[in-house]
């Protein structure tokens, strides 16, 4: 079976050392509430919970899986319990308003613990994942009355939530949507139609489920310009604000899987089913853009988590599999073979997987302050959004390519031993295999990044993250120890404004220049980014190594994975380059009937 630690060192170097987070909580509203006790205590005890309750439920859940009966649905073996576990340390309110029962932590440090979460047990994270997403909507955009109603249960964990946007017929174009909404007496709605993808949409393990609904009113304008969103629960609170009568929503089916088994994947039947409304009429798109935002950083973190877990198996397995010598000569003489870390191509497996994991981990956290400045509000607050909007692609995106990546390294490095269900890592590639599908497909998030967050603004917001990693090679660009890094960083950060100036006047020609140049642009991003974070890392490193430290392996460790992040990882950009410059004449040069010419479809 697989195990999992929480990589505590590791994330406080990137809290501490690298992102100074005590300096970024002392500027925060409600910074004081994250000292370093408690920033310590709740590391320490996520970390308990993760390795000791969640992972051992990990690899069984996944056999076992979600079981359906006339539209109730258990949880795997352990799942209920741990949930309550979960509530009871107080968690679903960590981060939450302290109007509604929240603590009023800051949201980064719930990031943090989600990390710890998708490494341990991804199925069972995403049960509480979703009320997160649904609980920041209710607050932005509900009324007084439904955040005391719906926002105090959820926060305190009794009740859970979901987003419900996908039909049938329709994925991520929202406007095709069909599921009415008709107006009844008073301030409710009938709900009718069918969801489907629909994450955690039933379950046994709250009192009531929360179903956050798009669905268009009587005589609403076409397409996405004419979506409204409902509150629409499972069963309807009673005068007291319980979970009182069932209400017309069932559970039709669940999706038989390639992975996250013990996440039920729900098909949701709305008939007629009691819903209210949430802020204005034909403006629900906008409001649950909260929910799709947060979850997308979200997969981002789940790629990261299936990363690090996978990689510490393998760095395990690495470490003990014993198969031939090192080709300059027995490392290990005292045994009939070499363990297998001594070759150069499994390290090189696990180095990638060391530095996608590390690498993500500080361009999520740098995420995780934006979002604690943006819930801050002010100017700062305006500043970080715009970032945060730009980043937000790159994380969902770039990160679970690279996530996906990690984990077939993982069962590339046990051998046929990988591909059997028993050691675990088979299951890390199946269940990152949806990371890349949902909340937006790659393609998606790579026509969001380069089309609206990028040229419709004139790469406003490019320029100003492009800005940020020229001042930090202008500072040390006199430093001899970081030229290495700095000179690939300065040259690849000038390019990137190059190219996309290239695309946009392309596309000013032919707009289909922009879907062709998408996703390879995203990934370019991508690597770029993550070298910015490794060269801040690498620097760190060399300062605490000069300063003298009794670390010394784990900064050496640093400064050896960021040079070979930027000598065999960072070089993929040229090739990126090389096909974004290559423009979409080949991929549209083809009529759709020639694809099947000489076969029958």
């Amino acid at each position: 079976m697989p195990t999992y630690k929480a990589p505590l060192r590791d994330i406080r170097f990137v809290m501490d050392e690298m992102l100074d987070f005590p300096a970024h909580y002392a500027q925060l509203p409600n910074g004081d509430e994250a000292s370093p006790e408690i920033v310590n205590a709740i590391l320490e005890e996520g970390a308990k919970f993760t390795e000791e309750v969640l992972t051992p439920l990990n690899q069984s859940g996944d056999a076992e899986g979600c079981q359906f009966n006339d539209g109730e649905v258990v949880t795997p073996k352990g799942f209920k319990e741990a949930y309550k576990q979960y509530v009871e340390g107080g968690w679903p309110s960590m981060t939450q308003d302290t109007r509604y029962g929240g603590q009023g932590l800051p949201q980064s440090l719930g990031m943090v613990l989600n990390e710890m979460i998708c490494s341990s047990n991804l199925s069972w994270g995403m049960y509480p994942g979703l009320s997160h997403g649904a609980m920041d909507a209710l607050l932005h955009h509900g009324t007084e009355e439904q955040k005391e109603l719906y926002l105090t249960k959820m926060i305190e964990g009794s009740w859970t939530g979901t987003m419900c946007l996908t039909e049938p017929h329709c994925g991520t174009d929202l406007g095709l949507i069909r599921t009415k909404a008709e107006p009844l007496d008073g301030d409710s709605y009938a709900i009718s139609g069918t969801k489907i993808f629909i994450s955690a949409g039933e379950h046994d393990m709250s009192d009531n489920i929360v179903h956050l609904v798009l669905a268009k009113l009587p005589g609403a304008p076409e397409g996405s310009k004419g979506i409204s969103l409902f509150i629409v629960p499972k069963f309807t609170p009673d005068a007291s604000g319980e979970a009182g009568e069932r209400n017309g929503v069932q559970c039709g089916s669940i999706e038989h899987k390639m992975g996250i088994h013990g996440n039920s994947t729900c098909v949701m039947n709305f008939d007629n089913a009691k819903g209210y409304l949430i802020g204005e009429p034909n403006k629900g798109l906008s409001y649950m853009f909260v929910m799709m935002n947060a979850a997308r950083i979200g997969v981002g973190i789940q790629g990261l988590g299936l990363t690090e877990v996978s990689f510490q198996n393998a760095l395990a397995y690495a470490r003990d599999r014993l198969q031939m010598r090192a080709l300059s000569g027995p490392k290990a003489p005292e045994k009939a073979a070499d363990p297998i870390i001594v070759h150069p191509d499994v390290r090189r497996m696990l180095l990638t997987q060391k530095a996608f994991a590390e690498g993500g981990r500080a361009l999520i956290y740098y995420t995780a302050q934006l979002i604690d400045q943006v819930s801050a509000g002010g100017e700062t607050g305006k500043e970080a959004d715009e970032l945060l909007g730009l980043l937000t692609p790159i994380v969902k995106a770039f990160l679970t390519e690279a996530g996906f990546e990690a984990t077939n390294e993982g069962i590339q490095i046990f051998g046929g031993h990988g591909f059997i269900h028993e050691w675990g890592m088979e299951q890390f590639v199946r269940d990152a295999r949806i990371t890349r599908l949902y909340e937006g497909t790659t393609g998606i998030q790579a026509l969001d990044l380069l089309g609206r967050k990028i040229l419709m603004n004139q790469g406003e917001s490019l320029r100003k993250f492009t800005k940020q990693v020229h001042k930090f090679c202008q500072t040390e660009e006199g430093n001899s120890d970081m030229v290495k890094f700095v000179a690939p960083l300065a040259k690849l950060n000038k390019e990137w404004g190059d190219i996309t100036m290239q695309i946009g006047m392309k596309a000013m020609q032919n707009r289909e220049e922009v879907g062709a140049a998408s996703v390879d642009y995203l990934m370019y991003s991508g690597y770029v980014t993550l070298a910015y974070f490794w060269a801040q890392a690498a620097k760190v490193a060399q300062e605490a190594l000069a300063n003298g430290t009794t670390e010394t392996s784990f900064y050496k460790g640093k400064l050896a994975t960021a040079e070979f992040y930027f000598s065999k990882l960072l070089p993929r950009t040229k090739s990126l380059v090389a096909t974004i410059a290559e423009g979409g004449d080949s991929l549209m040069a083809m009529d759709a009937d020639q694809f099947g010419a000489g076969f029958e479809i």
